[in-house]
């Protein structure tokens, strides 16, 4: 998708998908970012409300059934040929095995400690660390 001038910012959406305290994350194969670990996520479809296009993206890039719990956050994703408002979901993971789907190269459980090795965009990581915050103080 080449970016306009002025061009309005596409909807989509991020799912920060927590299996105990491991996190669900994809290799993007597409641009932007396509070979960087991510979250999965994507544009909202026609007709479809932010998380039934967060519960719909989750399942069809990881085959993973989860429970949205809140949104976490809301972020301008500019990458110069593409530019998103990212609607960001915090959930737990409900059923399914994990494996990469749709435009995901690989899916798959990060322990926290892990994810910095990653070298993931800086909001992406950021946002998986306030969502882990949010989780625990949640359970506590």
């Amino acid at each position: 998708m080449k970016k306009l001038p002025d061009q309005t910012p596409v909807p989509a959406v991020g799912v920060i998908c927590f299996k105990g305290k491991r996190v669900i994350l994809i290799k993007r194969s597409k641009p932007p970012k396509a070979g960087d670990w991510s979250l999965p996520g994507g544009r909202i479809e026609p007709g479809e409300t932010r998380r039934e296009a967060a519960l719909r993206e989750l399942y069809e890039e990881t085959g993973v059934r989860a429970r949205i719990i809140e949104k976490i956050a809301e972020i301008d994703a500019d990458f110069g040929s593409h530019h998103f408002i990212l609607h960001d979901y915090l959930a737990i993971w409900e059923h399914g095995e994990i494996i990469a789907g749709d435009d995901a190269a690989d899916a798959r459980l990060y322990d926290m400690a892990d994810i910095v090795a990653l070298n993931m965009w800086p909001k992406t990581e950021g946002v998986i660390r306030d969502a882990f915050t949010r989780l625990n103080d949640k359970a506590g």
